[in-house]
């Protein structure tokens, strides 16, 4: 039988549902084991990466760019990296997943050097401009606000779990490269910033 009417045939979807009805109660489970409530810190941090993620899925759906595309399609993988770190109260299981994610040193290092890259292209800042331009680098501006908000929420956790220092760095190196990305965006469309 047909799946929406579109020719799409049911044995090819997965027999997991989408539903659990586990989180009805207002809890969701954590990797590793153990519920929290959906209110909880570290749900908060890493639902706010969730969201980061998405906003970045949008950033690149819109005026494809593909040098600065290419640049978020990682940061993506590393997004959902971070958000099972932030899942997973097992300290053992947090270092496993950077290590899997080859999250380090180098990787922020990485992060830096497109930051520079960027900033070659660009005149100086000499003020404040406001968050717009093409929908792509406005899209980037909101990415990058919610980046500062998901960085937000990992320190708040961060004051009652312990949790590796390069998620807050990596996060804090990340909303900088929006920002130049949302400056380059306008650059190559030809778009002029508006100043405060």
């Amino acid at each position: 039988m047909a799946a929406g009417g579109r020719g799409c045939r049911t044995e090819y979807f997965p027999r997991m549902k989408i539903y659990t009805r586990t989180g009805d109660a207002g809890t969701t489970g954590l990797f590793g084991g153990g519920r929290v409530g959906k209110e909880d810190a570290r749900v908060e941090a890493y639902g706010e990466v969730d969201e980061l993620n998405a906003a970045l899925g949008l950033a690149r759906a819109i005026d494809v760019m593909p040098r600065i595309d290419e640049v978020l399609v990682p940061v993506q993988r590393d997004l959902f990296s971070l958000g099972a770190l932030l899942a997973t109260p097992d300290h053992d299981k947090m270092h496993e997943h950077l290590v899997k994610a080859r999250i380090d040193a180098d990787r922020i290092a990485e992060l830096e050097h497109a930051i520079d890259a960027g900033e070659a292209e660009l005149t100086p800042l000499r003020a404040f401009i406001l968050p717009g331009g093409t929908p792509k680098a406005a899209a980037l501006h909101v990415a990058r606000t919610v980046c500062r908000r998901a960085e937000r929420r990992v320190v708040a956790l961060s004051r009652t779990v312990e949790l590796p220092p390069l998620v807050g760095i990596y996060l804090n190196r990340l909303s900088d490269l929006l920002f130049v990305l949302a400056r380059v965006a306008n650059h190559r469309a030809g778009a002029g910033e508006v100043t405060w």
